[in-house]
């Protein structure tokens, strides 16, 4: 387990797939806002839970969020496209909605810099998010990622395509 200030990061329990699933899949509005590909009805119980982790991977890090105070499943965290070779990996956050805006994210990601730099040994994280996900881009400044630009018009959200901005960060300013 990785501890932070309120929140831990733990492996992803069984227990967790329905919670994940009805709370943070099955909300079509947020969740096709925050995922490229298109949502699909998953029935509960089902293999195919997009929060199943089958073992340990390479190429990912799953994590389930608690809120340490109250031990309550607070949502999830990963890293993905974890590339060894050029010490690099992106990051994924996602919040039940009771435990959204509580200052929880900045300190998820936060502890995710300490999962990927010093114990996975990356250099760099970066975060991608709709350009209007306000509270993502507040975290994530928290946490010291920096705006490295925007993608004007590059992902299909509410019917339209909107801009994502992309931001980064690197090891040395994780530690400080």
């Amino acid at each position: 387990m990785l501890q932070g200030t309120h929140i831990t990061l733990r492996a992803r329990h069984d227990a967790d797939l329905p919670v994940l699933l009805a709370e943070l899949y099955d909300d079509v509005a947020t969740r096709s806002r925050a995922d490229s590909r298109p949502w699909r009805p998953v029935p509960p119980g089902s293999a195919h839970s997009p929060y199943a982790v089958p073992g340990p991977s390479d190429e990912a890090a799953c994590f389930s969020v608690v809120e340490t105070a109250s031990g309550e499943l607070a949502g999830e965290a990963l890293l993905w496209g974890i590339d060894a070779h050029n010490r690099s990996a992106h990051v994924g956050l996602a919040l039940r909605p009771g435990h959204r805006g509580r200052g929880l994210a900045p300190d998820v990601l936060r502890v995710l810099g300490h999962y990927a730099f010093p114990l996975l040994g990356l250099h760099r994280l970066q975060l991608e998010t709709l350009a209007d996900n306000t509270p993502m881009l507040r975290a994530a400044a928290a946490a010291g990622f920096t705006v490295e630009g925007r993608l004007r018009r590059s992902a299909w959200a509410d019917g339209r395509f909107v801009d994502q901005v992309v931001l980064g960060l690197l090891s040395e300013e994780w530690r400080r």
